[in-house]
């Protein structure tokens, strides 16, 4: 297969040089097409063939061959570009000199035309070329038509060739290019204000995750990736900025499988005057958004599952769910040693240094995570594992959160944001010695984050919600990196 690849790639770097000494520059930029092909293909499929016969606009279009038919003395080619496809027919007797330069193309190459339209004998609507330019000639052979390009891996690897050969994986970028826009509009349309936070954090905080450390030159001191805008975002509702969101990038340096991506993206939004309850009808309202305008209808299937979207969201608290759902019983839950031989039973990574909510948390992902298929708010998380959040008034002991499941996986976490001082600089210590212990995703101490909040934070909603996954959900790809560009490989 290698070496047949060689003598193909050998071949075309002849022509190449063949193309040069005809006088021709095979990389030509001056060639500005004036149509997309979709766009031509839609507006005259419908008319008929002695209608197309009257109309004498001369079309400039450009785009990749995807196949030639070669007939000897005139050929079919199929140009691909953004929009879509169109025949192109090539005739000796029309193009003349010009004949040549197409005899020595091949799939692959990028071309221009001039050339009017008409309908072969089978009505396909196809463009008359009477000028043809090179514009890239391309060296590599594209995988073979009906096999593609299969290999997963390689897939991601080469994405610009899986985007070139796989119809399917270019129609989920356009989907989450749409998905993206429509969480924007939505956003705006109730008065957010769109923001962009630092990357760059001279502390961690946040969220709970293992960060990239870095190092800046200029101050000569180490830096971490963010692994959330939070405490930023939050510090603009101090500022008076009531509504903000952002849609960006995080980074944590943790492991990678289907639905986990070391760089990944998150739309993080905070509302002033507003409690965790307005956010669950909020999200609920942004689901029904996306879904109605990218005409998905209230059930979607998900790798095989069935995803009821209907109103409202089943919501659990966090303690019923280990329950109801993952079936343990007071006696274990309430027990932070039955609850860690149980999680070690299980292959968590836990010992008796971890904190008992901690236990908890993870027996929760084995144990309930996995039968959360349907959209469910879990609600009334522990406090020592909500360190931004607001505890819950009739029972201290949690919080006013929340994290939205579908189809087995975390879509969104959002709570009533802490903003008593002194409270949030208990649980920062708190964490902080959490961190000295060897937990290295607990949070920094953050003293400016302190100060802010002394002089004052609103009441506050907020709410995270990972972009990737609900792109996955609303696409049908059940691995994360088949909705990621470029994702993260070995």
């Amino acid at each position: 297969m290698i070496e047949e690849e060689n003598k193909l790639i050998k071949r075309r770097i002849e022509k190449l040089e063949e193309i040069k000494a005809l006088g021709i520059d095979p990389y030509y930029n001056g060639f500005s097409p004036e149509y997309f092909l979709n766009d031509i293909l839609n507006k005259y499929k419908g008319i008929d063939s002695e209608k197309l016969k009257s109309i004498n606009t001369n079309f400039k279009i450009a785009g990749r061959i995807i196949s030639i038919r070669d007939f000897g003395k005139a050929a079919f080619l199929k140009l691909k570009d953004v929009s879509g496809t169109l025949q192109v027919y090539c005739q000796k007797n029309v193009l003349g000199e010009q004949y040549a330069l197409y005899k020595k193309l091949d799939v692959g190459d990028i071309i221009g035309i001039e050339g009017n339209v008409f309908k072969t004998k089978t009505q396909e609507v196809t463009i008359n070329a009477t000028k043809l330019h090179l514009l890239t000639k391309s060296i590599r052979p594209l995988p073979e038509k009906f096999h593609g390009l299969q290999d997963k891996e390689l897939r991601y690897r080469q994405r610009y060739v899986d985007l070139i050969v796989n119809d399917d994986v270019r129609e989920t970028f356009f989907k989450r290019s749409k998905i993206i826009a429509l969480i924007r509009e939505f956003m705006i349309n109730n008065k957010f204000l769109e923001v962009e936070t630092p990357m760059l954090h001279k502390l961690v905080g946040g969220a709970a995750a293992k960060p990239f450390v870095t190092h800046l030159n200029a101050l000569d001191i180490d830096m971490y990736l963010r692994i959330a805008p939070e405490l930023y975002l939050k510090r603009l509702v101090v500022g008076g900025l009531e509504r903000v969101f952002e849609i960006n990038r995080n980074f944590r340096n943790e492991g990678m499988d289907l639905k986990h991506n070391p760089e990944f993206t998150m739309m993080e939004f905070y509302c002033a005057y507003k409690e965790y309850n307005f956010l669950l009808d909020f999200t609920e309202e942004l689901f029904d958004y996306l879904l109605n305008n990218l005409d998905l209808g209230k059930k979607i299937t998900y790798g095989g599952l069935e995803i009821d979207f209907s109103r409202p969201f089943k919501r659990i608290k966090f303690i019923d769910a280990l329950k109801e759902i993952g079936e343990l019983t007071d006696d274990i839950i309430s027990d932070k040693d039955k609850c860690l031989k149980l999680a070690l039973q299980l292959e968590k990574k836990v010992d008796e240094n971890t904190p008992h909510a901690k236990i908890l948390a993870e027996l929760f992902d084995a144990l309930v995570e996995p039968k959360l298929i349907n959209p469910t708010f879990v609600t009334h998380y522990p406090v020592e594992i909500s360190p931004l959040a607001k505890k819950n008034k009739q029972d201290p002991l949690f919080t006013d959160r929340f994290e939205l499941f579908i189809a087995n996986m975390e879509i969104a976490n959002g709570f009533s944001e802490l903003n008593d001082p002194f409270d949030q600089k208990e649980r920062f210590i708190k964490q902080l010695e959490e961190r000295n212990k060897g937990d290295e995703e607990a949070s920094m101490y953050d003293e400016d984050y302190i100060v802010a909040l002394e002089y004052g934070l609103a009441p506050t909603a907020g709410e995270g919600i990972g972009i990737d996954r609900l792109v996955m959900l609303l696409t049908n790809n059940t691995s994360i990196r088949d909705v990621i560009l470029f994702p993260l490989m070995k």
